[in-house]
């Protein structure tokens, strides 16, 4: 922690998660608003699917590679400079993707959208338990999960809702006006929480050193694993909204909101309950909670999906409910991760996304392809996808058993 920690931030804790939250919001929107917009996009710049597919693909892997280094960044500059760095390139970026005449143009742009927004989600954890102790920390993390968990479900509706009025471009232009309002808030109000005394060299090697200790930690890649890959079980059906509410739900556009509201509920009910548990019980005994709460749903959905034709009356409700336990659970394990190489902690947290992102990536572009068109198929990987995140947790819940009893102490 910054050894002056309380004299950093004297607003209430609410109001610097809904700033944290905000920047960790840039990355979801970033991919999910543009979608509705890829027949417009793909009309006006006379795109094949193919080449419409490479402006998301090239986003999710710039995106995921520059993850690697955010982090890093930050533990050897302070974490404001990235900060703001990241959101002005991310600005121009967005602004190059509004005036974008070809197709090419726009995958570039994209991808440098993608190399810049991934700065905020992974600076704001560090800036989370650079200030606050283990309780307060777990707290003010739930409440970033909250305003965070709801980006995925409404970006869609804004998406939709701005091309269909606006045109494709002000799709654009609305992220850039977000990068602006983002810029100047963060330069007014975030604080710089890494000392001077705190900071890393920025040298090759003890980058390098770095990146091997926690990348070769099985304890490290087991908590990212348990974090970054359940998210996917619920990320897969807003990825395949279109066709699961669409074609098989027989869901006319504006009824989707729905399934949005469903899963904005979950997420805020998830992480609310999460915020109030904080110190009171041990956090492996949180994070089994979420973990039984996530399974449960997933088998429910699967069976009841084998054994009826889906039906809006109840395919719906468990994806919020699973989406309910994520949310329990991820910011406890999130803390977890950093709390493991403390001096490392934006290394950490940059690591973490990119397994995070990685697994976002080959979701949205080989799993849901595949299974976006069967309510069992999608059932099935989301229940796989979790149960890779339940594993990572048990093997390390034996092998480790002391990580998670107590929260840290500094």
């Amino acid at each position: 922690m910054h050894p002056h920690a309380q004299d950093l931030w004297r607003g209430p804790r609410w109001a610097l998660a809904i700033l944290l939250a905000l920047l960790g919001m840039v990355g979801p929107f970033s991919i999910d608003t543009y979608l509705p917009a890829f027949p417009a996009i793909s009309n006006a710049l006379g795109a094949t699917p193919v080449q419409m597919q490479q402006t998301l693909s090239a986003y999710l892997f710039a995106f995921a590679f520059m993850t690697l280094f955010h982090g890093s960044l930050s533990d050897s500059f302070g974490r404001r400079p990235v900060v703001l760095c990241g959101l002005a390139v991310f600005t121009l970026a967005s602004m190059g993707c509004a005036l974008s005449q070809s197709i090419g143009q726009l995958v570039a742009f994209r991808a440098l959208q993608g190399l810049s927004a991934g700065a905020g989600i992974v600076v704001s954890r560090a800036v989370i338990r650079d200030i606050f102790p283990p309780t307060q920390a777990q707290r003010v993390m739930s409440q970033v999960t909250i305003f965070f968990g709801v980006a995925p479900a409404i970006a869609p509706m804004v998406g939709g809702w701005v091309s269909v009025h606006l045109g494709w471009h002000s799709v654009f232009w609305f992220l850039t006006g977000v990068g602006v309002l983002l810029w100047f808030a963060n330069w007014r109000l975030l604080p710089e929480t890494l000392p001077p005394q705190g900071r890393q060299p920025m040298h090759l090697g003890h980058l390098l050193r770095g990146y091997w200790e926690l990348g070769t930690s099985p304890r490290f890649l087991l908590l990212a694993l348990a974090s970054g890959v359940p998210f996917n079980g619920m990320f897969l059906y807003v990825l395949s909204a279109p066709a699961f509410l669409g074609d098989l739900l027989g869901l006319a556009p504006t009824q989707f909101f729905w399934f949005f509201m469903t899963t904005i509920a979950g997420i805020m009910g998830g992480a609310w309950v999460s915020g109030r548990l904080a110190g009171r019980i041990p956090p492996k005994r949180q994070i089994r909670h979420g973990f039984l709460i996530m399974f449960a749903m997933a088998v429910l959905n699967l069976c009841a999906n084998l054994l009826f034709k889906a039906h809006p009356a109840w395919a719906m409700w468990p994806i919020g409910v699973f989406s309910f336990g994520w949310a329990l659970m991820v910011p406890v394990v999130t803390l977890l991760v950093l709390d493991l190489y403390p001096q490392r902690r934006g290394m950490a947290s940059s690591l973490q996304a990119f397994v995070g992102s990685t697994a976002n990536g080959l979701v949205a572009g080989v799993v849901a392809p595949l299974v976006m068109h069967s309510t069992v198929l999608l059932a099935t990987a989301s229940l796989l996808m979790m149960c890779v995140g339940l594993l990572s947790w048990i093997y390390l819940h034996h092998r480790w058993p002391e990580i998670g009893r107590t929260a840290a102490h500094a």
